[in-house]
């Protein structure tokens, strides 16, 4: 009965160590290689930037259009409003760079009931066009996959710690194109102005990311721009996903604090859509949008890079590597005789 208590228990040990083992293999791949993933990963719903890129030779579009109306209690205005907004995202080089162009558009019809009579203005014009370049410079991720799972505990897996505050972190530099005569930005002539935001990114267990960026925009005009987004995103299953975002931003041409909602579908492992709603706090003026968007990926990543650890613990890694591969090829070359046999090192053939 011993003998046959002490079997089972070793053939749950093991049954354990296999369902470990499957579940290590089905490890998102975003673990592994940190940039790249098997499904597409985009900046929507909200607006904030994640942390990491695309993937090395993978061209992404991500567009939606939305449509809303502002009241502005002081000035009597109503405006009815329409526009696109669109991001082009390409990895260059390596894993842990994107170049991409972001912007919008919009069409505004405003309506003045001031004094007896009404009259409506209608504007149209790029609210923003951003070149720029994000770079992740620190992946935590990196070095849990380093370690790897418990094969002996799903839930250890699978819980919090402390080490989760730890986020991944980028910075985005771009440069803004304002063209002249726009009503949607504070300078008249066409300008060209910096922007920068760090991102920063926690990938938490349960299916939740949390997302911040704090933004210094157009610095080196008469009006700059100081910000931040925060955003918080559930996965419900492997396809649908909800979100939350909060977004401030201050300058004196105008500041306004933002609240956002929505959820998104994943189609196909390249293919996402999407829809969600903005509203504001304050009546001058008041915000209200709806927005629907997709974003759509040719995968062109045919090579999984390993992300290198930085900063002086990559490098004493890198050159005990290399020193390692010396070594090999050192004791490689001794054993190989002259007349093209292998030496087994007993003096045999």
């Amino acid at each position: 009965m011993i003998k046959s208590y002490i079997f089972e228990l070793n053939q749950l040990s093991m049954r354990t160590k296999s369902i470990a083992f499957v579940f290590t293999l089905l490890m998102p791949v975003s673990l592994v290689f940190a940039q790249y993933t098997e499904m597409i990963n985009t900046n929507r719903p909200g607006v904030s930037q994640g942390a990491f890129s695309v993937g090395k030779n993978v061209l992404q579009f991500e567009s939606g259009l939305f449509f809303g109306k502002e009241e502005h209690d002081l000035l009597q205005t109503e405006t009815n409003a329409w526009g696109i907004d669109y991001a082009v995202r390409y990895g260059f080089l390596k894993e842990e760079l994107e170049i991409s162009i972001i912007g919008e558009f919009q069409s505004s019809s405003i309506t003045d009931n001031r004094g007896a009579n009404t009259f409506e203005i209608t504007q149209r014009n790029f609210r923003s066009n951003t070149i720029g370049g994000k770079y992740l410079f620190y992946d935590p991720y990196r070095k849990m996959e380093e370690k790897g799972p418990n094969l002996y505990s799903w839930k250890k897996n699978n819980k919090w710690q402390w080490a989760d505050l730890i986020p991944a972190i980028s910075i985005y530099a771009g440069a803004n194109f304002d063209l002249a005569d726009n009503p949607f930005t504070p300078e008249p002539e066409l300008t060209i102005s910096p922007k920068f935001v760090l991102s920063t990114q926690n990938n938490w267990v349960g299916g939740f990311v949390f997302v911040t960026n704090i933004i210094v925009d157009r610095v080196t005009t008469e009006f700059p721009r100081y910000g931040y987004i925060v955003t918080l995103t559930h996965a419900t299953n492997a396809w649908f996903s909800v979100f939350v975002e909060n977004q401030g931003f201050k300058s004196d041409f105008y500041a306004d604090n933002l609240l956002r909602g929505g959820a998104a579908a994943l189609i196909n492992p390249n293919l996402h859509i999407d829809a969600s709603i903005t509203v504001n706090f304050k009546d001058t003026p008041s915000v209200f949008y709806g927005r629907v968007g997709l974003a759509y990926r040719f995968d062109m990543h045919d090579t999984d890079e390993y992300i290198e650890e930085k900063g002086k613990s990559g490098r004493e890694k890198r050159r005990a590597e290399k020193g390692q591969k010396k070594t090999e090829k050192k004791k490689n070359k001794k054993n190989k005789r002259k007349d093209g046999f292998e030496d087994d090192g007993d003096g045999g053939l």
